[in-house]
Order: C-alpha cells, then structure tokens, then sequence
C-alpha cells in the first residue's frame, strides 16, 4: 500500500474514530443488550453492526463512483452536506446529558434467552437502517478518500473500520457488564459526550476548510 493510501487510511480513522464512540442508535443498542442479555449477547450484536458497515461501505464505493462520472456539482454538494452533518453531530453530542442506564426497562420477558444469530441479525438491521452512518461515510469518502483510489484499497479502508467499531462496541459490552467500570464510564458520561461533540465539530471545519483550498 503507497503513502497516499496509508495517509488516506489514516485521515478516515481520525474522524471514524470519534464517530463511533459518540453514543447513538446502535449505542442505545449495544447497551441495553448488555444489561439485559449479557456480554456475549452484546459482543454478536456489535459483530452483526460491523457486518452492516460493510454493506454501507460497499454501496457508498459504488454510488460516489457513479456521481463523480455523471456530475462534479452534485459531488461537491454531498461533500459540504457531510461537512454540515458532522458539524451537525458534534453540536448535538456536545449538549446531551449522560448516560442514565436506570431508563432500561427490564421485563421477564426480555431476559429469556436469545440466540446468537438473532444478537447478529439485531445489529446488522440496526446499523443498517440507521441514517447516521448512510450520511457520515458519504462525508468521510467524499471528503478524504481521493475519487482515483481503487475500490478494492477502499474496500480495504471499510474492513479497518468496521473491525474499529467491532472493537469499540465490544469494549462497550465489556464496561455495562462490570458494575464497577460502568459506573465510573457513567459518571464521565457529560464530559465524555462534550469532548466528542468538540472533535466532531472541529472534524467539520477543518473538512470545510480544505475543501474551500481545493
């Protein structure tokens, strides 16, 4: 892999890696399958979220292949509507509150047992049918991933990712299934989501800069 390749790579983990840790939908997700149903439970809904990644990053490659072709206006378009949406997000982190776990209802019935190819499928359709991560990897690949870069080295870019966030979500499971971790991670909840929104925001305007210098 060339140094523009790595320096790519490296220039979408920067921004992914502030992305996935801001809590969200599959946040919300990840951590009730933790209290209710246990680490493991948590962990397969995390892999069947990365699984989903992949599906967002294929189509992602194929549809800014096409709009590059077909018009540069509209290209340019998606990249300040990407830049809008992280700025976007870094607002709306930096003003949420903390973590409150005592919202989780827990029912007899939630805690009866549940499959692993049932937690894989709960975080493939989560992910999938979030709009968070349809938005982001459009300002993430048309903002810091150069149009020439073939497929299969942007591909390789959304492994990198989706084990990121696989890894991050099983860190997660880890911190609500140990009463201790989980109240100090709680407790930090406030400064943890400002620090975020902060980097989200600052993501955002640097983006919007390099791209006003093109």
């Amino acid at each position: 892999m060339s140094m523009q390749y790595v320096l790519e790579f490296l220039g979408l983990m920067a921004v992914f890696s502030i992305f996935i840790v801001v809590p969200g939908a599959d946040f919300a997700v990840i951590l009730r399958q933790s209290i209710v149903h246990g680490r493991r439970a948590a962990i397969m809904t995390g892999i069947g979220m990365g699984f989903s990644l992949l599906f967002h990053i294929s189509y992602t490659i194929l549809g800014l292949g096409l709009i590059v072709s077909q018009s540069l206006m509209l290209f340019a378009m998606i990249k300040w509507a990407g830049v809008a949406y992280l700025v976007y997000l870094g607002i709306k982190s930096f003003r949420a509150p903390g973590f409150n776990v005592a919202e989780i209802k827990v029912s007899e019935e939630d805690r009866k047992p549940i499959s692993a190819l049932r937690c894989l499928g709960m975080g493939f359709i989560t992910n999938a049918l979030n709009p968070k991560p349809v938005l982001f990897f459009l300002s993430l690949f048309s903002t810091l991933v150069h149009h020439d870069t073939p497929g299969l080295i942007q591909f390789s870019y959304g492994i990198g990712m989706a084990t990121a966030l696989v890894a991050w979500f099983a860190a997660v499971s880890t911190f609500f299934t140990v009463k201790a971790v989980r109240d100090r991670f709680i407790a930090s909840g406030k400064w943890f989501n400002r620090i975020t929104g902060a980097a989200l925001v600052g993501f955002g305007f640097r983006l919007a800069l390099a791209r006003a210098a093109d």
